[in-house]
Parts: C-alpha cells; sequence; structure tokens
C-alpha cells in the first residue's frame, strides 16, 4: 500500500486479512515458568560447584601448611637431640643434622626439602617435579632470610608453597631449610572434581527440564481446558464445565471458573426470563391501549370509556416500571437506610395500614418486644406486599393475622392467612420476577412482581423470605431477618 505525502510517496506494510491478528511470537506460562525455573537452577548449581572449588582450594591451602609447619617442627626437634651415629649432641655439625634428617624422612608426595649451608645448597630429600634451585633469585631470597617466612611460586613450571627457615647455631646463622609442596596435582584433582561436578548439574538440569516440562503441563492442563472451555462458551453455550483432579491451587481455580460459569449460566437464563417476560408483560397493556385508541370513536361516552381504560393500563405499566426500577435498585449498596427499629410499633403500624385494605378478618398476633437494626420503609414495603398478596387470594371474612417473633438470633416477622394456600410446586418459583402460581387460581392484579420485591428486600436485610402453605387451607409467609435485640420491660428502646 502506498500513500503520497507532502515529503513524497511511502510504502506501508500490508494489513493482516480480516478476522485475523498479526502474528507476534510469544512464550507460554509453562515456557515461562520451567525457563525461570532452570534459570534459578543454574545460578544456584553453579553458586554451589564455586563455592565447594573455593572450599577444597581452603582446605588445600590449610593442609599444605600444616605439612609445612610440622615438617620444620621435626627439624628443630632433631636438631635440638642426639646424633644416632656418635650418641652426642649434633652440635654445630649441620651437615650431620642435614644427613639424618633427610635419610629419617619420608616426604608427602610432592613435597621435597632443600637444605642450604653455609649460603650454598647441600641437599634435597627427593627429585623434586621442577628444581626450584635453578631460580638464582629464589635461591638467593631464601638464604638472605633471617625470619621464617612463607612463600610461594606461581604458575609454570611451578606450582607451589614453601616455609624457609633460617638454622642458627650458636648467634650466627650457619644454613637454611626450607620445604616446599608442590600443589599443581591436587589443584588438577580439584579441578577434575569441579568439572565432574558441572557435568552432573548440567545432567540434573536436562533431567530437571524434561521432568518439569512433563510435570508443569500436568499442572497446567486445568488453564488450557479453562481457556478451551472459554473459547467453546464463546461460541456454543454455558453449560461446559472443566473437569477438575487434585486439591492445588490450579484446582481451586478450576473449581472456581466452574462456579463463575454456574452463576454466569444461571444469570443468562434469568436474564432471557425477564426480557422475555417483561416484554410479554409490557406488550399486553400497549396491545390494549392502542386497539381501544384505534377503535375510539366520537361518541363521548365511548371516549369517556375508552380514556379511562387507556388510563388505567397506562398506570399498570408505570407501577409495573417503578416495581422494576425498585429491584435493579435492591443490588445497589444504598437501597437501605438502616436504623434500629422497634418491631412491636412497627408491626401495629403495618397492622392499621393493611386493615384498609381488604374485607378481611384481620388480627395483631403475637409481637416480640425487639428491636432490629433496619430500614423501617423497606420492611413496612414488603409487609404491606405481603399483606396486599394474602388479600388477593383470601375472600371476604377470611382470617389475616400479622406477628412478629424472636428466636436464635433472628427475627421472624410472619403473615399469614386462610386463603386458596399455595401448590407445592409453585412455592419457589412465585418469588421469581413475573412468576404467577398455576392457571387454575384467580387472576392477580399487577405483574407477578410483589413476591420478588419481597424476596429482594429481605435478602438487602441479609434474610430470606419462607413460605409454608397447604391448598385450600391458608398460606404463611415469613420474612427471616438475622440479629435482634430483647427490649427489658421498663427499658426505652
Amino acid at each position: 500500500m502506498t500513500r503520497t505525502t507532502a515529503t513524497g510517496t511511502t510504502t506501508e506494510p500490508p494489513a493482516p486479512p480480516p478476522g485475523r491478528r498479526a502474528w507476534r511470537p510469544t512464550v507460554g506460562l509453562r515456557m515461562r515458568l520451567l525457563g525461570w525455573a532452570l534459570v534459578l537452577l543454574t545460578v544456584a548449581s553453579l553458586s554451589s560447584v564455586l563455592v565447594v572449588r573455593q572450599v577444597l582450594l581452603n582446605q588445600l591451602e590449610n593442609r599444605i601448611s600444616a605439612y609445612l609447619s610440622q615438617e620444620v617442627s621435626e627439624f628443630r626437634r632433631l636438631a635440638t637431640g642426639l646424633n644416632p651415629a656418635t650418641g652426642q649432641p649434633f652440635g654445630a655439625d649441620l651437615p650431620a643434622i642435614a644427613d639424618t634428617y633427610l635419610l629419617r624422612n619420608e616426604p608427602q608426595e610432592g613435597e621435597v626439602v632443600l637444605i642450604f649451608v653455609d649460603g650454598r645448597f647441600y641437599r634435597s630429600s627427593v627429585d623434586p617435579p621442577y628444581d626450584l634451585t635453578r631460580d638464582a633469585a629464589l635461591t638467593a631470597r631464601w638464604v638472605a632470610l633471617t625470619t621464617s617466612t612463607y612463600g610461594e611460586v606461581d604458575g609454570p613450571p611451578a606450582d607451589a608453597r614453601w616455609l624457609a627457615v633460617p638454622v642458627e647455631i650458636g648467634d650466627d646463622v650457619r644454613g637454611h631449610f626450607v620445604v616446599a609442596q608442590f600443589s599443581g596435582e591436587p589443584r588438577t584433582e580439584i579441578d577434575r572434581a569441579v568439572r565432574t561436578m558441572v557435568l552432573a548439574c548440567a545432567l540434573v538440569i536436562v533431567v530437571v527440564a524434561a521432568g518439569g516440562y512433563l510435570a508443569m503441563g500436568r499442572a497446567l492442563r486445568p488453564l488450557q481446558s479453562m481457556t478451551e472451555t472459554a473459547r467453546d462458551i464463546e461460541e456454543t453455550d454455558l453449560s461446559q464445565r472443566i473437569v477438575v483432579t487434585g486439591s492445588d491451587e490450579v484446582a481451586d481455580l478450576g473449581r472456581t471458573f466452574n462456579g463463575m460459569l454456574g452463576r454466569l449460566q444461571g444469570a443468562f437464563a434469568a436474564q432471557r426470563a425477564f426480557i422475555s417476560d417483561a416484554g410479554h408483560e409490557l406488550r399486553t397493556p400497549i396491545t390494549i391501549v392502542r386497539g381501544h385508541l384505534e377503535l375510539m370513536g366520537d361518541d363521548p361516552v365511548e371516549r369517556r370509556e375508552t380514556v379511562a381504560l387507556v388510563t388505567d393500563e397506562l398506570d399498570r405499566m408505570n407501577r409495573m416500571v417503578d416495581d422494576l426500577l425498585m429491584l435493579a435498585r435492591a443490588e445497589q449498596p444504598d437501597f437501605l437506610r438502616p436504623e434500629e427499629v422497634p418491631v412491636a410499633p412497627m408491626m401495629a403500624e403495618v397492622y392499621s395500614k393493611a386493615a384498609a385494605l381488604g374485607d378481611r378478618d384481620w388480627r395483631l398476633g403475637p409481637v416480640a418486644e425487639v428491636t432490629l437494626r433496619a430500614d423501617r420503609q423497606r420492611l413496612t414495603q414488603a409487609l404491606m406486599q405481603l399483606a396486599q398478596n394474602a388479600v388477593q387470594f383470601t375472600a371476604p371474612g377470611d382470617r389475616v393475622e400479622l406477628s412478629a417473633r424472636a428466636e436464635h438470633g433472628r427475627v421472624l416477622l410472619a403473615v399469614e392467612d386462610t386463603g386458596i394456600g399455595i401448590a407445592p410446586e409453585d412455592r419457589e418459583r412465585i418469588f421469581q420476577r413475573f412468576a404467577r402460581a398455576e392457571p387454575g387460581r384467580q387472576r392477580a392484579e399487577g405483574a407477578g412482581l410483589g413476591l420478588a420485591i419481597v424476596s429482594a428486600i429481605a435478602a438487602a436485610h441479609g434474610g430470606t423470605v419462607a413460605v409454608d402453605s397447604i391448598p385450600d387451607a391458608g398460606s404463611t409467609f415469613t420474612l427471616v431477618l438475622p440479629g435482634g435485640t430483647l427490649v427489658l420491660p421498663g427499658v426505652g428502646t
């Protein structure tokens, strides 16, 4: 693709085909984890090898120093002893001391003893790997020493540690005793051992890489399954689940993912049902309003009747929308305004209001003297909705009783009626939005949102709604709310 600009014509790279993303090299989680593990293992292995090598070298140096000091001590002890050939002290006979020492001495491997008499090389214990006396500067340094001195010879052809001690007879320095330890062979053995360790560590890293790759594949398999499941969900539905085994963190993630899918599936199903039911419920009054408006004539009486019917349907739609907005607000954090609510005065107020809902045998049953931290208006709304529901499914003269009791740290607000009751298969469904009982029951007013509102208010308080019903004998709806504090006699609330 070319583009003409003020500075000339430029060529741009072709865009990727629609629906395909430009390829970029990526490294999967499996390889990243394995890579970091191998890096750490390699660093730890190399550090261990270096530490071990240094420890071995330090031990070699300490051992050489001990050997050198031991040889000097033995020479001094011999020089102050008796000559085995004469049975007399050696005295000033330094060559006899040297000969006797060299005869008795059994040097360590790589060790050599050099004896100088009157500034000149006299004898050595064995043929050394390298004749140190060839180094004139080193020899001159030795015969000029007046105190014991440690030193070393580095690099080829010799690699040795030495200890030179002046030999004093009387007040004069008559010679020098030099003991040297060649460390080339021990150091070679150490290097050989270190190379073996490096090879062993490399083999361990290879084995760990292969085993880690397989182990991480097994450990990350639920993640791959989650990816495949999520991809299939995007293309199909939410019914698929991940097969989870074990009890590690990845397995917990898989179970959590399955739980999330279950919640999403339930939410989507409820949403589809809600949209379908809401559309149906809202479409009915719209159809009624439109039909009557289209058929409305010029007769004033007919017009008044049509306007009244349209107004009633619009009011019903308005109530439905208000109820839907209230249910939506129930999920917001500011839905409740909690305060300390005395239950007895609230129940008396609800009883007074409910008695105007219909010609029923209204009763206020036992009411516990208890305070409850709750939203008074929302609880009143829920109880009035239950009372309205009781009126709809009872006949004139049927009993409707309100009561409140406290037990086991809970407050139970109940509305009991002697109406037509609820079938067992409908007791869970009636709390859903737009849900009604079986068709055989009389048509209730409203859109079937009342009990859903009651359930939402109870849930917002951390409680539930329970229903106990016997067909053709009556129903009892109970708000089960946590908390509550008993009011002692004579103590204000």
